[in-house]
């Protein structure tokens, strides 16, 4: 990589928002001190101009600050002038915005009617063949030039009719050029779209916003980190547009939307967000809208020490090195603890909500791809003999009566006692917990495994500064995150656990995860949302992932029904990525590492992908899942239903 500081945001120890310019849209303002917007994108075809107005308006009247309809066409783009009218007529004066990709005549007409176009650096002047080029530093500069006197255009009508301009860079449709200079990078991703940014403020226009979207978050929160470290080192201060892009739908994408754009938000970053759903457009409002409230929630919260030396490195994911106890810590994926010590009466059907089954026949427990890997009883006693592959955690003074299990030990039990178990013991603590004693004591342990929790309002600050301290003294402790909830709806539940340890795992901290909630905690909701919030972060694969786009008018097939097909017939598929995209923009790109992709291409027809090869090209949508299901035969990842 570059040369670049590790500077992100304004600080990693205090809530502080990154100050942008202001970019007006019409009458809106996005980036300085205007609030945080929410945008979401039409799913009509741009030429079916009532069907265009009424949806707007539904997601208008949802909450939606910012509507951006797609333009593929010179055609398309003309319309626009018809849809913005009607919504006017309506009394709606929302900013609307051009989505154009492959088209810069599309874009200029787009320009002299809405309030904003935004246009993909990948596929405005150059092309997407996924072939790999030599260029010179002569030959690339000429590209560059080149790409200025097809860009130039577009710019000039911009500024003589006050429109802005979203360059909006996806990791999907990088162009061969950028992938053959600085490969499948968050910084090709930046170069990508700071390129035309300087083309524009060569040209001395400056209504730009910017944005890096991408379907895994973690390269998505990369990009955004690195995007505002080059605009720090160029003194730019451009706003920023945050989503995930190709999330998905139901819980996934609620998840894999949260966790994204929450911890970056929580950093500071973002002036407006989109949370692509494969779904009607107006159900992204009510997610996008509980994102903001949850940060918003979070400006005040108890002081966090500073520090001098960040061992994290923001731009680069790479879990955090920690030794291994039985099959937590190291190389081992991420464990599940369940929390059963609220329940008063614990059976054996107690644990078929965290993945167990028990045959009373057979005397036999069975255990799902969903099944806890640990469950904490607390002050409760076990009085049958539990799953062989699960281990029982017990408070300290209920273990020391009976020394079945591992025990759970406080700061001050674990410094003053000395009765421990000889294979495993975790231990309860917080950033406010650390002392040199306790730094002492667990440089020297062996057979710990931490356990941490927090009271700040602002937990993501304060439990990534105690990550830094443990890495800072070398304590390589292996670290469970725990979050202990109460009097949440399941909608803010699912919100506030996504974003306040989603964040962590997906900068590589931690090594399991242990949600309490007394609401939900013997009803499988809790355990459901710690697997997918491993399954978001990539840190643990349990089932199928889904890469689906949230479809708009330039899909010709019925994506949010298509992706219910696929996910019903290969939804068993554990651990397999299968890309299930509307068109050709992001298509192939997006799923760089998905395994199976199902593009749209036509009307009503459908091409297949193996990662990113073109398999088969243009088949009726009648038999496209078919034929899908042959190919992953084919290479020898199906399996039957059981």
């Amino acid at each position: 990589m570059d040369s670049v500081n590790n500077k992100y945001c304004n600080s990693l120890v205090k809530f502080s928002r990154f100050e942008t310019r202001e970019v007006l849209l019409g009458n809106i303002g996005v980036g300085g001190g205007n609030p945080i917007r929410i945008q979401s994108m039409t799913t009509t075809n741009t030429m079916n101009t009532q069907a265009s107005i009424d949806q707007s308006i539904r997601m208008i009247e949802k909450g939606c600050d910012i509507v951006r309809l797609t333009a593929p066409s010179i055609k398309d783009a003309k319309n626009l002038y018809n849809i913005k009218n009607g919504i006017l007529q309506k009394g709606y004066n929302t900013p609307l915005v051009a989505d154009v990709h492959f088209t810069p005549n599309a874009a200029i007409e787009a320009a002299k009617i809405v309030e904003k176009v935004r246009i993909n650096p990948g596929n405005f002047s150059d092309k997407k063949k996924f072939q790999k080029y030599h260029y010179s530093s002569a030959d690339y500069l000429d590209e560059l030039n080149r790409i200025e006197d097809k860009f130039s255009p577009l710019v000039d009508v911009c500024k003589s009719y006050n429109t802005a301009m979203r360059i909006g860079t996806n990791h999907g449709s990088l162009s061969d050029r950028i992938m053959s200079h600085y490969g499948d990078t968050p910084l090709g991703m930046v170069e990508s779209a700071l390129e035309f940014v300087r083309i524009c403020e060569k040209l001395e226009y400056h209504q730009i916003v910017l944005s890096m979207k991408a379907s895994n978050p973690i390269v998505m929160i990369q990009a955004y980190r690195l995007l505002v470290a080059k605009m720090l080192e160029e003194n730019m201060n451009y706003p920023i547009h945050l989503g995930v892009t190709e999330a998905g739908d139901g819980d996934d994408a609620r998840i894999k939307s949260a966790m994204g754009i929450g911890s970056l938000l929580l950093d500071g970053i973002g002036d407006t967000i989109r949370v692509s759903l494969t779904e009607p457009p107006e159900n992204e409002i009510p997610v996008a809208k509980s994102i903001i409230n949850y940060v918003l929630n979070r400006h005040r919260h108890l002081p966090v020490a500073s520090f001098s030396n960040n061992p994290i490195n923001p731009f680069i994911y790479s879990r955090s090195q920690t030794t291994s106890m039985i099959n937590i810590g190291s190389s081992y994926p991420p464990v599940v603890i369940a929390d059963f010590s609220s329940i008063k009466e614990i059976s054996r059907s107690s644990f078929s909500s965290i993945g167990f089954s028990y045959s009373q026949d057979l005397d036999k427990w069975e255990m799902s791809d969903f099944a806890s890997d640990y469950v904490f009883f607390g002050d409760n006693d076990l009085t049958f003999s539990p799953p062989g592959s699960i281990g029982i955690i017990y408070n300290y003074q209920n273990w020391l009566s009976h020394k079945k299990g591992y025990p759970l030990i406080s700061v001050e039990d674990y410094l003053e006692g000395y009765d421990f178990s000889k294979k495993l013991n975790f231990i309860y603590l917080s950033l406010t917990d650390f002392s040199p004693q306790l730094i002492s004591k667990l440089q020297a342990s062996k057979d710990t495994v931490l356990v941490i929790h927090t009271n700040n309002n602002n937990s993501l600050l304060e439990q990534r500064r105690l990550f830094i301290e443990l890495i800072n003294n070398n304590i390589n402790r292996p670290v469970i995150i725990s979050r202990q909830y109460q009097n949440l709806s399941k909608d803010e539940f699912q919100m506030n656990a996504s974003i306040e340890l989603g964040s962590l795992l997906l900068d590589g901290l931690g090594d399991g995860i242990f949600i309490m909630n007394k609401k939900e905690s013997a009803d499988g909701i809790i355990n459901k949302l710690s697997f997918n919030i491993l399954q978001g972060t990539r840190t643990r694969m349990s089932k199928t992932e889904y890469i689906s786009c949230p479809s708009c008018g330039r899909t010709q097939f019925n994506l949010e029904e298509t992706t219910q097909k696929i996910r019903k017939k290969t939804g068993h598929l554990k651990g397999l990525k299968i890309g299930i995209m509307g068109c050709i923009v992001n298509g192939p790109g997006e799923m760089a590492d998905a395994d199976y992709g199902y593009v749209g291409t036509g009307y009503n027809k459908v091409s297949l992908y193996k990662k990113q090869d073109l398999v088969k090209k243009n088949i009726d949508e009648k038999d496209a899942l078919d034929e899908l299901i042959m190919l992953i035969k084919e290479h020898g990842d199906w399996k039957d239903q059981t």
